[in-house]
C-alpha cells in the first residue's frame, strides 16, 4: 500500500524551517594566566616606549579600564620600583551619541589627582572596538590639561574600527564578528577572564 501524503504538506515553500533558539555557549579566550602575561607585556612595552616612570601616568577609562590601569601600574612598580600615578575618567558626557543614547546617564566621577600637562599619559581600556570611546576619552583628558603625549593601551583589540584610532600597546588581538560580544572580567567575581559569545 502506497504511503499517503496530506495535500497541505505537498509543494515547495509551504513551510519554513526555523532554527531552534539555541543559546550560544560563551568561550573563554583568555584565562587568568593569559591575562597576567598580557599585562606584564604591556607594562614592559610602556616602559620601553616612555623611557621610565618619571613623567608617566596611567588613566583608566571607566569602567573597563580602571581596574586594568591599576594592574598595569602595579606591574610597572615591580619592574621599576616606583609606581606611576593612576587616574580614571568617565566619558559618558563626551560620547558622540550622548544626547540620544544617554538621556539619563549614570555618570561616575573622573578622578585625576595630578597634573597631566607636559606628561606622558597612557589611556587604558579593556577592549578596543569602534574607537569612539577612545575619542571621547581623549577629549575628556584634554579638559584636565595638555599632555606631552597620549598613548593607548588595551587588553584586547577586537577590530571593527569606525575611527582612525590604533592602540600603541595591545595584550591580544582577537577577531570578533560584528554581532559577537567580548566581555572582560578583571578583579570581579570569579577568576580573571575574557569571554567571547558569538552572535546569532
Amino acid at each position: 500500500m502506497a504511503a499517503s501524503h496530506s495535500p497541505r504538506l505537498e509543494g515547495p515553500g509551504l513551510f519554513k524551517h526555523t532554527q531552534p533558539n539555541v543559546a550560544r555557549t560563551p568561550k573563554v579566550v583568555l584565562d587568568a594566566d593569559a591575562i597576567e602575561r598580557s599585562i606584564r607585556r604591556i607594562a614592559v612595552a610602556i616602559l620601553e616606549a616612555t623611557s621610565g616612570v618619571e613623567d608617566l601616568t596611567l588613566v583608566g577609562i571607566r569602567r573597563g579600564g580602571d581596574a586594568l590601569s591599576v594592574r598595569i601600574a602595579n606591574e610597572i612598580a615591580q619592574v621599576e620600583g616606583k609606581r606611576p600615578p593612576v587616574g580614571t575618567i568617565d566619558i559618558s558626557l563626551y560620547r558622540d551619541d550622548a544626547a540620544t543614547a544617554l538621556p539619563n546617564p549614570k555618570i561616575g566621577p573622573s578622578e585625576i589627582r595630578f597634573d597631566v600637562s607636559g606628561r606622558q599619559v597612557v589611556l587604558v581600556d579593556d577592549v578596543l572596538h569602534t574607537g569612539r570611546t577612545v575619542r571621547a576619552a581623549i577629549e575628556c583628558l584634554q579638559d584636565h590639561g595638555r599632555p606631552a603625549r597620549v598613548w593607548l593601551a588595551v587588553l584586547c583589540d577586537r577590530g571593527g574600527r569606525e575611527l582612525p584610532i590604533a592602540p600603541d600597546f595591545v595584550g591580544r588581538t582577537i577577531e570578533v564578528g560584528p554581532k559577537a560580544r567580548l566581555d572582560v572580567w578583571i578583579d570581579a567575581a570569579g577568576p580573571d577572564r575574557v569571554v567571547l559569545t558569538e552572535g546569532q
